[in-house]
């Protein structure tokens, strides 16, 4: 008889194995196929899924308006990509730019009447597609699961920053 320190446990596969689960294509996935899906199903509002995020963002930040910088940092996007949405949003007449009260460099960003309609137009869409999403899983395991994806996006949001950090030295 063996011992279990004794066994063999069949060979050691590599993390980066195509026979493995592996996190990038993983979430990869799991994102491009929210997001293509969401998109068609507000494709009738004239929101983007982007758009309704920086809605939502805005909403639920400060009620003084955000400024675009921590507006982009809340939506774990670059600011090339947000700037040039705020102008897209300002034009359909959804959002307004302040002047900061004590940053001149800056802008508050604040979410108008319209604005605020279009989010509660999209929210039931967003909210009932979460729900079919989660659906698979079982009920008791949802909120753990999406606790979990929480410690990996900051996993990932840390890495990011350590190699920001890395890269400019």
């Amino acid at each position: 008889m063996s011992s279990p320190a004794s066994s063999n446990p069949g060979p050691v596969i590599p993390l980066d194995s195509p026979h493995r689960r592996r996190l990038p294509p993983l979430l990869r996935r799991a994102w491009y196929s929210l997001n293509q899906t969401f998109r068609r199903r507000i494709a009738h509002t004239g929101v983007t899924p982007d758009q309704f995020t920086a809605l939502r963002t805005l909403l639920e930040g400060d009620s003084q308006g955000m400024t675009q910088r921590s507006l982009t940092e809340a939506m774990s996007s670059d600011p090339n990509t947000v700037a040039s949405l705020l102008e897209r949003m300002q034009e359909a007449g959804w959002i307004e730019r302040k002047a900061h009260e004590r940053d001149r460099r800056a802008y508050r960003i604040c979410l108008l009447p319209s604005g605020h309609k279009k989010y509660q137009e999209v929210r039931d869409v967003a909210v009932g597609l979460q729900s079919d999403v989660l659906a698979d899983l079982p009920e008791s395991e949802r909120e753990r699961f999406l606790e979990q994806l929480e410690v990996v996006a900051m996993a990932c949001r840390r890495a990011a920053e350590t190699s920001a950090k890395t890269i400019s030295r």
